[in-house]
C-alpha cells in the first residue's frame, strides 16, 4: 500500500498498483462558475457509478441511482467478500468485483464514486477520489475530525468535483416549507435554535460481544485502514447503527444524526462556521461494547445567535415532539418559536406578535431526491444543493463539537481563515494520526 495521498488521475492505477447554498427561490443547483468548474466538460450520457461499501446504505444509494437508464453500474467495492459478491450478481454484467477501491478509482468507466464505507474511512476515500477525477457521492458523516472536513472541500475545489453528501432529509419537501418560513420573518428575529436526538438504548447499550477474529472472507486490516489497530469486535461491523458506538469508526450518535438534524438551520440561517464551541457528556449510564458518550451537549456560538445540540441514548423524552418523534429542531424568534422534525412543523406564536404574519408561498422547487441531483449534476457540471462546500460548514461545528468534548474545554475557530485560534492542543488534535501505511494529506491544510 501506497502511503502519498495526493494521486492524479493520469498516475493513479500506477501508483495504486505500487501499493454555499443557493437562495430560497433558486433551484437545487449551485451554479459552477462560483466554484471554478465550468471549464470542466460535461460527462458523457450514460454515467458509469461505482460503489464503495455495500452496506445498508451503499446498496441503497446505488438502487436508487441505477434505476435511472442513463446510469450504468460499472464497480462494487468491499472488503467483505460476501458483501461485494452479491451486489455484484445483481448489477451484472456491468459491475466489475473491486477489493481494494484505489484499484477501483483508476478506471476509465467510473465517472461518479458512491462513498458508503463505514465513517472513518470517508475523508480519505473522497479525497482520492476526487484526485483520480471521479464525481462523488458520499454518506454522512462526511468526515469524523475537523481537518478532515477541510481538507475533502478543498479538495473537492482543487480538482473541480461534482459533490453530494447523503443527507437524504434535505431534498423533502417539508424542510423546504420550514426554510420558507423562517426566511420570511414570520418569526421575526432568531437568537437561539435548539436541535436534538433522543433513543434509549437502556443500560444495555447495543450489547456486548467479545473482540475476536473477523469473519471469513473479511479482510479486516483493509476495513481498519487509517484507523488504530484493534481486534474485530461483530457489532462493530453490523451496520451503521451499532458502529456509531465505536469512536475510532463511527465517532459517536452525533455525527451519526446531526448532520440530518442541523442541516435544517444551516439551510434556513444561512449559517457560517461557529466561532466558539462548547460540549459536555459521557458514558454515564450504558455498559455494552461500545466507547461512544451516550449523552452528549454541544453550544454553538455564531455571531448573532446561539445553537444547541442534545443527543441522549438513555433517554427517549423529545419535548412536544413525543410520540411523533425522536428529533427535532427549535428555531425561537421573539414573534414565536417553529418546532419540526422531518415531516412536520408547528408555530407556536408570541400572543399576538404573529397576528398578521402571512404563510409564505413555496418559492424552493421540490427536490428529485438526493442522488438524483448528483446524476444531474455530474451532467450539467453544477453543484447540487448538499455539496461539500455547503455541508462542510455544518460538519466541521459537528466535529468542532467532539473536538471541545473531547477536551474538556471550548473551542474558538476564526471562520475567516477557517483555523482553530488561541490553543495549540486544540489545533494538534484537530488532525487525526492515521494508521501507517495511510497518511493524512496535509497539504489541503496548507490552502
Amino acid at each position: 500500500m501506497s502511503d502519498t495521498s495526493k494521486l492524479s488521475r493520469r498516475n493513479f492505477l500506477e501508483k495504486t498498483a505500487a501499493v454555499g447554498t443557493a437562495g430560497v427561490a433558486a433551484p437545487y443547483f449551485v451554479p459552477a462558475g462560483a466554484l471554478g468548474l465550468a471549464d470542466k466538460p460535461a460527462a458523457n450520457d450514460r454515467l458509469g457509478i461505482a460503489l464503495i461499501g455495500c452496506g445498508g446504505m451503499g446498496s441503497a444509494n446505488l438502487k436508487n441511482c441505477a434505476e435511472y437508464d442513463d446510469v450504468a453500474v460499472t464497480g462494487i467495492c468491499d472488503v467483505w467478500k460476501e458483501r461485494r459478491d452479491a451486489l455484484v450478481e445483481k448489477y451484472k454484467p456491468s459491475a466489475k468485483p473491486y477489493h481494494d477501491y484505489r484499484e477501483m478509482l483508476g478506471q476509465d468507466d467510473v465517472d461518479g464514486v458512491i462513498v458508503a464505507a463505514p465513517g472513518h474511512w470517508h475523508a480519505l476515500q473522497t479525497i482520492h477520489a476526487c484526485e483520480a477525477g471521479k464525481d462523488v457521492y458520499v454518506q454522512k458523516p462526511m468526515t469524523l475530525h475537523l481537518a478532515e472536513s477541510l481538507a475533502v472541500k478543498r479538495a473537492a475545489e482543487k480538482h473541480k468535483t461534482i459533490t453530494q453528501v447523503g443527507t437524504q432529509v434535505h431534498s423533502r419537501d417539508n424542510y423546504r416549507r420550514v426554510v420558507e418560513q423562517v426566511r420570511s420573518g414570520n418569526l421575526g428575529k432568531i437568537s437561539v435554535v435548539r436541535t436534538f436526538v433522543c433513543y434509549n438504548q437502556g443500560p444495555e447499550g447495543i450489547g456486548t460481544e467479545p473482540d475476536g477474529d473477523p469473519p471469513e472472507g473479511l479482510d479486516w486490516d483493509l476495513w481498519q485502514g487509517p484507523a488504530r489497530a484493534r481486534r474485530c469486535n461483530p457489532l462493530a461491523i453490523a451496520g451503521a447503527y451499532p458502529h456509531a458506538s465505536f469512536m475510532d469508526y463511527g465517532g459517536g450518535m452525533t455525527p451519526g444524526m446531526a448532520p440530518h438534524i442541523v442541516d435544517l438551520p444551516y439551510w434556513a440561517l444561512d449559517l457560517d462556521y461557529p466561532t466558539c464551541t462548547s460540549s459536555s457528556g459521557g458514558r454515564f449510564v450504558i455498559q455494552d461494547s461500545g466507547d461512544a458518550p451516550d449523552s452528549h451537549e454541544i453550544l454553538w456560538q455564531f455571531p448573532n445567535m446561539t445553537m444547541t445540540w442534545m443527543m441522549s441514548l438513555v433517554s427517549s423524552y423529545s419535548f412536544d415532539l413525543r410520540g411523533k418523534s425522536a428529533l427535532g429542531i427549535y428555531f425561537h424568534g421573539v414573534n414565536g418559536t417553529l418546532y419540526a422534525n422531518y415531516g412536520l412543523y408547528e408555530i407556536v406564536p408570541e400572543g399576538d406578535r404573529m397576528k398578521d404574519a402571512k404563510a409564505p408561498e413555496e418559492s424552493i422547487p421540490p427536490s428529485p431526491g438526493q442522488e438524483r441531483e448528483w446524476l444531474d449534476s455530474i451532467k450539467s457540471r453544477q453543484q447540487p444543493s448538499c455539496n461539500v462546500f455547503y455541508h462542510n460548514k455544518l460538519n466541521a461545528a459537528i466535529c468542532l463539537g467532539t473536538l471541545a468534548w473531547k477536551l474538556g474545554r471550548s473551542v474558538r475557530f476564526d471562520p475567516a481563515t477557517e483555523r482553530v485560534v488561541g490553543d495549540d492542543e486544540a489545533a494538534r488534535l484537530a488532525v487525526p494520526e492515521y494508521r501507517r501505511p495511510w497518511v493524512f494529506p496535509k497539504e489541503y491544510l496548507e490552502a
